[in-house]
């Protein structure tokens, strides 16, 4: 939800189950996927080693 109150639906599973690069691969585990924080709005997770900016979120793009 954002804070003007519309809500959206992103499928990263696309983004992280096609993507080679083994930094991301690990996010394939639900529990290490769940460990995210909001930070300035933004996605990010285990000290940025993946984020996703909330305008991004916003227009459903990754």
């Amino acid at each position: 939800m954002f804070s003007g109150g519309e809500t959206r639906n992103v499928d990263f599973e696309r983004f992280i189950f096609n993507e080679s690069n083994p930094d991301i691969k690990k996010y394939r585990e639900i529990a290490y996927f769940l460990e995210y924080e909001i930070v300035d709005g933004n996605l990010n997770w285990h000290d940025y080693s993946l984020i996703f900016p909330v305008e991004d979120l916003y227009q459903e793009e990754i």
